[in-house]
């Protein structure tokens, strides 16, 4: 069988049909939105059915919506990279996917929904006061905004340079679509075009797993050549931190990290208090278990593919892409070149999972500056008056996150690394924070001040180091590839240079395998990066709680503690915009202000 990558390197790029797949995608997708936000309901509207949608939806629609929230375009383009560079084994994602999902469905949805908020971090505020409160709003919009900077920006920028795509057209004409209809619908129209979204996602990796499987010559080709590869290697359970991926790197890094994304994230918080019922939200959450696995695991199986196909000649290693991250496009373009419309599809695929994330992104930095920062203010307002200005936030956010894209240039990641790191920097002390005030009743406002000071400070010192000093290819467990194929041939790419197996760049800073010292701690896995910075909270809040005298469990009002849920009679009916005392129960009231409960 001969490569589809021993083909001519003057590829076409995007045809009339592409882009019409694409145009038919963002038609739908801004049909469904506007469908939703004209959509009349019997019930009259305020500010809550913009952001909860009206605590009514089933949990099948909220469920995908979840899923699709967090699998963007970075995962669309960097899922299948990663397991084309470091194997299979990359579907390990989907344990520490699967009991951040136990786990958040369990232990986190009950106390967020019997509360009845509309922003997680109303929480803080009621646990551990008005400035905790502040404090983790302002580190969810500098979180949101940077995820969703690289979630626009970097797709752009890798289709332009592997299809020639016009950047700035496919940047602002999904940013302006999502923003409209995010804008004037809410939260019915973002999750029903998330469903929509997903199913595009899908079907996108399951046309190129088919089309990528013809090419190589069948299922068992594939798989013969990703075991003579060694990409099949499930059997990797090396427990050295700076190896990039690895089964504990996935069960112990990545859980921590997707419960920083679910658990409490205010994206995801406010699709489960969307749902009917408690029990609604957490089958929401198994829903969007299913999706995640079949996500995931088509695009693992588009790497496996992709190696299978380009086994002989590597195309980072031959010049014909410069970044992984454009291995993807590389592989549409060379499969389907003789079928249009199916790149197109790919390309609706990938500005799928864009739009879904920005749109998720733009309506929960809304919710969290109108109900935690903006809200005690409007007391007079009327609810008219509230959605008006909701959609005025949706508006400017949506102008923010663009904004942002546009300086994303600064940052030198892979798209997979960096929307992680991202969110593992800035969720993960967040995570511990909000550990400390469910499951651990000691935990008081000094411990978890220090605590996050101390998870933040050790997060951003370990992503800045592991930047300026990347880990080489063979500490991080790169796999090896051959442009055997390409050299043979003596072929030039489309810039004009000869390309073979000698075309390899190396890091830069790049430093000889076990250097020791910092230079080890730099090199861990950046999966562990939000696990260690929650670790740290948790640990440096503990200590510090009962340096400075622990919080008296009889102190805290019902509904804040985890361990209070075993009483089904409890029932936290909390008016939080009472100036002052938010009454919970007959026996207890609750300082919003200062966070701390007294006898009534």
């Amino acid at each position: 069988m001969e490569s589809a990558a021993a083909s001519d390197t003057g590829r076409p790029g995007f045809v009339i049909a592409d882009y019409a797949v694409f145009a038919a995608m963002l038609a739908i997708s801004l049909t469904v939105g506007l469908s939703q936000a004209l959509r009349k309901t019997s019930r009259q509207p305020n500010v809550d059915e913009f952001f909860t949608g009206g605590r009514s939806m089933p949990a099948v629609p909220v469920g995908l919506s979840l899923c699709a929230s967090f699998m963007s375009a970075v995962q669309v383009l960097g899922v299948p990279s990663e397991a084309y560079q470091y194997g299979l084994k990359f579907v390990y994602m989907c344990v520490g996917q699967s009991l951040n999902s136990l786990i958040t469905a369990f232990m986190f949805v009950p106390v967020f929904y019997r509360l009845k908020i509309s922003s997680s971090n109303q929480y803080l505020r009621l646990r551990f006061g008005r400035g905790m409160q502040l404090l983790g709003s302002l580190q969810f919009l500098v979180a949101t905004l940077l995820y969703t900077g690289i979630v626009i920006y970097a797709p752009a920028l890798i289709l332009n340079q592997a299809t020639g795509l016009n950047m700035w057209a496919s940047l602002f004409s999904t940013g302006l679509i999502c923003t409209f209809y995010t804008t004037i619908g809410g939260m019915k129209a973002v999750i029903w075009t998330d469903v929509f979204q997903i199913v595009v996602m899908l079907s996108g990796f399951i046309a190129i797993s088919i089309q990528g499987t013809i090419v190589v010559g069948g299922p068992a080709r594939v798989f013969e050549i990703a075991y003579n590869g060694s990409r099949l290697n499930f059997n990797d359970f090396d427990v050295d931190p700076r190896r990039r991926y690895t089964f504990w790197s996935f069960t112990v890094g990545g859980t921590l990290v997707w419960l920083s994304m679910y658990g409490v994230n205010q994206a995801q918080v406010q699709r489960y208090i969307s749902c009917r019922s408690e029990r609604e939200a957490q089958r929401a959450l198994l829903v969007n278990q299913l999706g995640l696995w079949l996500v995931v695991g088509s695009a693992a199986l588009c790497g496996i593919v992709m190696f299978a196909l380009y086994s002989n000649c590597d195309p980072l290693q031959a010049g014909h892409i410069s970044a992984p991250d454009e291995y993807m496009p590389y592989l549409v373009l060379d499969i389907f070149k003789d079928l249009p419309g199916f790149p197109g599809l790919f390309l609706a695929c990938a500005y799928s999972g864009t739009l879904s994330t920005v749109s998720t992104s733009i309506n929960a930095m809304a919710a969290v500056t109108m109900e935690d920062l903006l809200k005690s203010h409007l007391a007079s307002t009327s609810q008219r008056g509230l959605i008006l200005i909701s959609k005025a936030l949706s508006l400017v956010y949506g102008i923010a996150c663009m904004t942002v894209a546009a300086l994303s240039t600064l940052l030198d990641w892979g798209v997979l690394q960096g929307s992680f790191t991202v969110m593992g920097v800035v969720s993960g002390p967040l995570l511990g924070a909000f550990i400390l005030g469910m499951f651990i009743p000691a935990a008081n406002k000094p411990g978890v001040f220090a605590g996050m000071a101390a998870g933040f400070c050790l997060s951003v010192w370990l992503a800045i180091g592991s930047t300026l000093y990347p880990p080489t290819r063979q500490m991080m467990g790169v796999l090896p590839a051959s442009a055997e194929l390409c050299l043979s041939m003596n072929m030039t790419d489309n810039r004009g240079r000869t390309v073979g197996i000698d075309y390899i760049r190396p890091p830069l800073h790049s430093k000889p395998y076990g250097a020791g010292g910092v230079m080890d701690f730099y090199s861990m896995s950046y999966l562990y990066f939000g696990a260690l910075a929650t670790t740290v909270v948790v640990l440096v809040g503990l200590a510090v709680s009962y340096i400075t005298g622990p919080t008296k469990r009889n102190t805290i009002s019902p509904g804040l503690l985890f361990w209070d849920l075993e009483n089904k009679n409890i029932e936290a009916k909390l008016m939080l915009q009472a100036p002052q005392i938010v009454p919970l129960n007959p026996v207890a009231a609750v300082n919003v202000d200062e966070g701390e409960a007294f006898p009534k």
